[in-house]
């Protein structure tokens, strides 16, 4: 059972949250909260395995609350659930840490495949979603390396690894996929991330993406 704790200032969100992540689909809503201040207060008080988080919100908002969450020791995945067209809230999102953003306008099935990636250790990115982001970092991004090297400094097993992260599979079904275990697939992402300068499985995604391997 995949437990949740809801983040949204809207008590119809978190309702109609709740309507879809049942437990016939394996999910627990544990916990609600109205803004980042009492999410942090609720996962003091609950064993939360996702956080489904709102960005824009009364008090402390969804960024400044997955920084937060972000900062704990063994802390839960985010997964930012959001209506908005914002650039600067999707990029600010991911480098605040959260492990995928969501739309709410997503179909049930597409948002309990996102919540299971998540839970699973994976990453999400809707696919509505990725372009504008990608766009925000090619924008953004620092001078470094180019990105031909930095994927050639990949081996072929770790590409493999990094294109199917990228399409959203967990660690686990990596390792099926892959046929190795999952101590091999950890090994793999840990040089990963290493390699790309990486500091997450999101940042790993948009490099993915950027870089045509998926």
């Amino acid at each position: 059972m995949i437990r949740l704790l809801l983040v949204d200032d809207q008590p119809l969100v978190r309702a109609g949250l709740s309507h879809i992540l049942t437990v016939d689909d394996g999910f627990e809503v544990v916990a609600e909260a109205s803004d980042g201040a009492e999410a942090l207060r609720q996962l003091a008080a609950h064993d939360v395995d996702v956080v489904c988080m709102d960005i824009r919100m009364r008090g402390m908002d969804g960024i400044e609350a997955t920084a937060a969450i972000s900062a704990m020791e063994a802390s839960p995945p985010v997964l930012i659930l959001t209506t908005f067209d914002d650039d600067d809230a999707l990029v600010g999102a991911l480098e605040a840490g959260a492990a995928g953003f969501a739309l709410k306008e997503a179909s049930a099935e597409e948002l309990i495949r996102a919540v299971q990636v998540v839970a699973g250790g994976g990453a999400w990115l809707d696919p509505a979603v990725t372009p504008r982001v990608l766009e925000v970092y090619r924008r953004q991004a620092p001078a470094q390396r180019e990105a031909t090297d930095l994927v050639d400094v990949l081996t072929v097993r770790e590409n493999d690894v990094l294109r199917l992260m990228a399409e959203g599979a967990s660690n686990g079904e990596i390792a099926e996929q892959l046929f190795v275990s999952m101590a091999t697939v950890k090994t793999h992402v840990g040089s990963i991330f290493s390699k790309l300068g990486a500091r997450d499985r999101a940042a790993a995604i948009v490099f993915a993406h950027r870089n045509g391997l998926v």
